[in-house]
């Protein structure tokens, strides 16, 4: 159970000056134009819709309690029509000192609608952090990725990108890899800030590295620059930069 008197436990409650709209079932669920978002210690950014812009006819309270650092949670199920998604709105009432006021505002499930937007635009996987930023940046460094000794990609036209928190990610060309080392996986994973990714295993001999290797075939319009391109986990594989070895990073793909 999470200690909600932890101090480590920080949280910022922002207005978001976003429009934002769920959809559930063919219905507007929420929409607002005065959204807040919630950030805090070791969870994903939350949209926050005053109660005012939820349509409180598709909900039902489901009787789900329970206590977080933020406060006394209560939850409501969505029903509209003859789907319901199960406690898919919540709320947190009586926070402790120093914690957001969350009770005149709902969150909603985000992988419990069926569709979110921002303004017009839709988006997808989660809220996406305002102090996150990702930059895709083209580079003439030397760039080789060693797997068990054997060089499986080398590069002199790597695009760079770099996403706030995280290590600095090469992505290389294909005409720049082993193509024959690469083993397709059915693996997908989904990012807010740059798209769907699918991933390959490298099999080098006897020894099968699963899922090492991503790349985006349809990146959000901000990253497009990594289209068509492949990048190696830096905490997986040995990377030589101009000749160097980098150190792997720690991180939660270690």
């Amino acid at each position: 159970m999470n200690d909600i008197y932890n101090p480590d436990h920080q949280t910022e409650f922002e207005p978001s000056g976003r429009r934002v709209r769920t959809l559930f079932n063919g219905q507007v669920v929420a929409d607002s134009k005065s959204m807040m978002l919630l950030r805090e210690t070791g969870r994903i950014p939350q949209y926050y819709f005053p109660a005012k812009d939820v349509r409180m006819e598709f909900l039902r309270q489901s009787g789900r309690s329970g206590d977080d650092p933020k406060g006394s949670a209560v939850y409501w199920h969505v029903r509209v029509g003859q789907r319901s998604a199960e406690d898919a709105a919540f709320t947190f009432r009586d926070p402790p000192a120093g914690r957001p006021a969350l009770a005149d505002h709902l969150s909603i499930a985000w992988g419990q609608m069926d569709a979110w937007y921002e303004e017009d635009d839709e988006i997808f996987v989660h809220a996406r952090d305002p102090y996150k930023r990702v930059d895709v940046l083209n580079s003439s460094r030397h760039i080789k990725v060693e797997i068990d000794g054997v060089t499986v990609a080398e590069t002199r036209r790597p695009r760079l990108l770099f996403e706030t928190g995280m290590p600095a990610r090469y992505y290389i060309p294909l005409d720049d890899i082993r193509r024959e080392l690469l083993v397709p996986s059915e693996t997908t994973t989904s990012c807010p800030y740059k798209g769907d990714a699918h991933y390959y295993s490298v099999k080098i001999g006897e020894n099968h590295h699963q899922d090492i290797v991503w790349g985006y075939r349809f990146p959000i319009t901000a990253c497009a620059k990594v289209e068509g391109l492949l990048c190696f986990f830096n905490e997986k594989v040995d990377i030589y930069e101009e000749g160097e070895l980098q150190e792997r990073p720690k991180t939660p793909w270690s």
